[in-house]
């Protein structure tokens, strides 16, 4: 028979198969979580079929990277019949946490995403201590981008008060409160000060006081050291060589910019020997791959949509270049930008972006910037990168990768469990 845990991480998010960075996150923190001394670490995130039917980008299901021994994924079936349509999934998750809350464990419960898990952790807290039972659970609510732009954000701009209200009373409801960056805690408070002027609350000065920040979760070593062989094998099966393609891989949305980029590689000489590779899911790919059809690079620009975690460090390491022309959009802006701290840590050509929302935070001093919607630009930095000696290439990328080290999911674990002061102590070998 298998002992009761001593201690349990339970994480709430979106979790694979997704392509989002801080699904990517949430299993780098439950990794982490075992090697820092939690016996025990639940994922608890929606059924397969409800993320198919919502139309977020997916991994292809049967390339998905196992977890450790010891990470339990829960997709907790919906509650109910059809007549309770979205409810019922957030009823079978809500109702999983209180099970969860209720068992006698002494637990840690990370929510990622303020809506809906920060929202569902807060009412299965309360559930968990109305029913007499020993409770003993400690909450981390985590925002990120999406969170303000997508949700308070359009509350705000919609005098939608009490939804916003809703939202920000359950983060502040949990008992430590971070952000992803520095520009998600400002984007925050701004907009909770928005709502405290017409309304008179005091959610700015809250949030302010109480929220630090906790950048995403890298799992570092899957980008350091590539053996050169693999990198070649890996591109070869592809069709690419090592620096004959200028590399975009991320979520395929207009806020990532690929329309710009598509239009500078369009405007470089360097298309004549280069390909154009941009590789990941989303609601755009149908008009993007419409967009590349139709240019005069057509035949030099190629869509990879079934790129998995394992293959992405090598097609980062291998490429010229790597662009993300990131761009503020009402629906979203980048308040990070984990890919390009993950093509830092590979190594291969210069990182080019923007300095949209949070992107300065995770690249530092180490990215070639370029304005917003600025298609020249984008064909001058390549070309700049293109210039680049060897040997300023190679130290450019140890700098980088220096830099981007910060992330590793053992660093940022330690200063988030550390700072909440919930890291278990660690049993003597």
């Amino acid at each position: 028979m298998n002992s009761k845990p001593r201690n349990r991480l339970v994480i709430v998010n979106r979790a694979d198969p997704v392509i989002c960075g801080h699904s990517v996150e949430g299993r780098n923190l439950a990794e982490a979580a075992l090697e820092r001394g939690f016996d025990e670490v639940r994922i608890v995130t929606w059924p397969i079929e409800r993320l198919e039917a919502t139309g977020l980008p997916l991994k292809p299901l049967d390339r998905m990277l196992p977890y450790s021994d010891g990470i339990i994924v829960e997709r907790p079936e919906p509650v109910g019949d059809y007549k309770v349509p979205d409810g019922r999934y957030l009823a079978g998750i809500i109702g999983r946490l209180v099970e969860l809350f209720t068992d006698g464990v002494p637990t840690v419960c990370l929510s990622l995403y303020l809506s809906p898990h920060t929202v569902a952790v807060t009412d299965a807290v309360r559930a968990a201590w109305s029913t007499g039972l020993p409770v003993n659970v400690t909450t981390i609510a985590e925002a990120v981008g999406s969170d303000v732009t997508n949700v308070v954000r359009s509350c705000v701009e919609q005098g939608r008060f009490g939804a916003a209200a809703h939202m920000l009373s359950s983060y502040l409801a949990q008992d430590h409160c971070v952000a992803v960056s520095e520009y998600t805690r400002e984007l925050i408070v701004a907009s909770a000060a928005e709502i405290d002027a017409f309304h008179g609350t005091r959610f700015a000065e809250q949030c302010r006081e109480r929220i630090r920040i906790s950048y995403p979760a890298i799992d570092t070593s899957q980008y350091l050291d590539l053996d050169p062989v693999l990198v070649d094998g890996v591109l070869a099966a592809r069709g690419l060589e090592r620096d004959g393609y200028v590399l975009f891989l991320s979520r395929l949305t207009k806020a990532k910019g690929v329309d710009d980029l598509i239009a500078g590689f369009e405007r470089t000489p360097a298309n004549q020997r280069l390909q154009l590779v941009i590789a990941g899911r989303g609601p755009d790919a149908e008009s993007l791959r419409e967009l590349a059809a139709a240019s005069p690079c057509a035949d030099r620009i190629a869509f990879l949509d079934d790129v998995d975690d394992a293959e992405k460090p090598y097609l980062m390491a291998g490429c010229a270049a790597y662009v993300l022309p990131s761009k503020p959009r009402p629906e979203f802006v980048e308040t990070f930008g984990i890919a390009l701290a993950e093509q830092m840590l590979a190594g291969g050509g210069a990182v080019i972006t923007t300095e949209t929302g949070g992107i300065g935070e995770a690249v530092g001093e180490h990215a070639m910037i370029v304005p917003v919607d600025d298609p020249d630009s984008i064909a001058a930095a390549i070309d700049a990168a293109l210039a680049l000696p060897p040997e300023e290439r190679a130290a450019r990328a140890e700098r980088a990768r220096v830099h981007a080290l910060q992330f590793d999911r053992g660093v940022v674990f330690d200063r988030l469990f550390d700072g909440a002061g919930v890291l278990p102590e660690r049993t003597p070998a």
